[in-house]
């Protein structure tokens, strides 16, 4: 697969979506960002547009450039327009019987050439590939989050993955600046066995009074390089998604350091999720995914 544009839709408007809607639309790609809510839609694509508004405000994106992006990013609330796409790229939520009932529908709608990708972090590759008459042509590629910033993409074939489909798409995800790395088609792959151990044990660490919000924060960015500390990136995952990801990672491990601390549930029971909702760890005026 060249560099040349192609036509990727992506099915769902939430955060991973709309993270990685930005990076196919910024990488010069007809992007069609899918939900079958109008208004999640509506609020995937304000989200794609906010980020590139303010990647020109920080003179990492030209004017012109975001332009073009924006022109090539459309929504669909009905699956049979995503019939010319050469990719789609699946960031739903995290439930079997959702994705491989999409996977499935898909088959009668895209080519016979069409990739199917799935975004999952949790679930088996493989599962969802049986959804479809296509299981050849499923590849998993699990985005880090923030997409439009984090250069690693985990690449996991299903069991019946042909070699065909995983060439193409990691020169497909090379294409958009991606590192991408290979991991077998295991329970959280390479990021979230060591991310959502270490996420619980910094909540944990506030909960109990070790340091503050933002004293563990700077630690973790002054000490160990990372782009922003771990309250700032549950804010933008969502602290409902922490949840239900670590939540099915301790089912299938039951390995006790993948179980949400306390402070988790009652969090997602306030109703404050993060930047999403307005408040998480912290406060926000604007809600979009990164704001602007």
């Amino acid at each position: 697969m060249n560099n040349e544009p192609r036509t990727v839709a992506v099915l769902g408007a939430g955060t991973m979506g709309s993270g990685i809607a930005v990076v196919m639309a910024r990488a010069g790609h007809r992007t069609i960002m899918y939900d079958i809510d109008e208004a999640n839609l509506r609020r995937g694509l304000d989200s794609v547009h906010g980020f590139l508004d303010h990647s020109v405000k920080l003179g990492k994106l030209s004017q012109d450039a975001a332009d073009t992006a924006k022109r090539s990013l459309s929504g669909a609330t009905d699956l049979r327009e995503l019939a010319p796409s050469d990719i789609v790229v699946e960031a739903v939520f995290e439930d079997l019987a959702l994705k491989k009932e999409l996977f499935g529908r898909l088959d009668d709608i895209v080519s016979a050439h069409t990739l199917f990708h799935t975004n999952t972090s949790t679930l088996s590759v493989t599962g969802i590939a049986s959804g479809s008459r296509h299981p050849e042509r499923v590849v998993g590629t699990h985005y880090c989050n923030p997409a439009p910033l984090m250069k690693l993409v985990e690449v996991a074939d299903g069991r019946h993955t042909g070699s065909p489909a995983h060439e193409a798409t990691v020169a497909f995800l090379r294409g958009l600046g991606k590192t991408t790395v290979v991991t077998k088609d295991r329970p959280g792959f390479i990021v979230n066995r060591f991310l959502i151990p270490w996420e619980n044990s910094c909540i944990d660490a506030l909960e109990n009074g070790v340091a503050t919000r933002d004293e563990i924060d700077a630690a973790v960015k002054g000490s160990l390089g990372h782009p922003m500390g771990p309250f700032r990136l549950l804010d933008i995952v969502g602290m409902d998604i922490h949840q239900q990801v670590a939540t099915r990672l301790y089912e299938q491990l039951r390995d006790p350091r993948f179980f949400p601390p306390p402070m988790v549930e009652r969090m997602v029971a306030a109703g404050d999720l993060g930047r999403k909702t307005g408040r998480g760890f912290y406060e926000y005026d604007d809600t979009r995914l990164f704001g602007s």
